[in-house]
């Protein structure tokens, strides 16, 4: 339940794409609504599969606070250079 809890409060920022996706699209709501509960469902559980596994667990508390920005940041370098915004 936590882990819905706070991928639902982060959700916040996709309200700027959903708002005027719906409002040109409205048929297409109910696709958008069951491809974001599957895969929200399914990050869930593989969230929760990977550290209530004990290596991956133990990894996690050791490394996840330097893992986590550095993953974090090259993926915002990676969406950011695949939209040219860099280059500008």
């Amino acid at each position: 339940m936590n882990v819905a809890s706070l991928t639902i409060a982060n959700g916040g920022d996709n309200l700027a794409v959903y708002i005027p996706l719906f409002a040109s699209s409205a048929a297409g709501i109910p696709m958008y609504a069951s491809v974001f509960a599957v895969m929200t469902l399914l990050w869930c559980v593989l969230g929760r599969l990977l550290v209530s596994h004990r290596i991956t667990a133990s990894l996690v508390e050791r490394y996840g606070h330097v893992f986590v920005p550095v993953i974090l940041f090259g993926l915002g370098l990676r969406i950011l250079s695949g939209a040219f915004v860099l280059l500008r």
